[in-house]
């Protein structure tokens, strides 16, 4: 049997992350939620996704996240992994860093 997968949804530094992981629990440390082995889309393509490739990078070499408890907006367990996103915690956007265009000649 597959192990399960979640849907987490937590505030970091203004912003809303949308994440994906295969365990969550409580933490050892008081107050503080644990999600761990986080799951990243593996894209050998062209086609690149900007933010999940920021996620994959922000979040490198992390075994274990220790979110703190009020910082969580919800946990959902799910049958696929859908896209991992950063929103602007007031309008709800996402945030994008886009590919940066060539300046016009003048």
């Amino acid at each position: 049997m597959a192990k399960p997968l979640y849907k987490v949804t937590f505030f970091n530094a203004g912003k809303i992350y949308e994440l994906y992981a295969r365990r969550v629990g409580a933490s050892s440390l008081w107050g503080f939620t644990e999600v761990g082995e986080l799951v990243f889309d593996v894209n050998e393509g062209v086609v690149i996704d900007p933010t999940e490739e920021r996620l994959r990078d922000e979040f490198a070499g992390t075994r274990v996240l220790h979110l703190p408890m009020q910082s969580i907006v919800r946990v959902e367990e799910v049958d696929h992994k859908g896209q991992s996103a950063i929103r602007d915690a007031q309008s709800g956007e996402k945030v994008v860093t886009p590919f940066p265009m060539p300046a016009k000649p003048r």
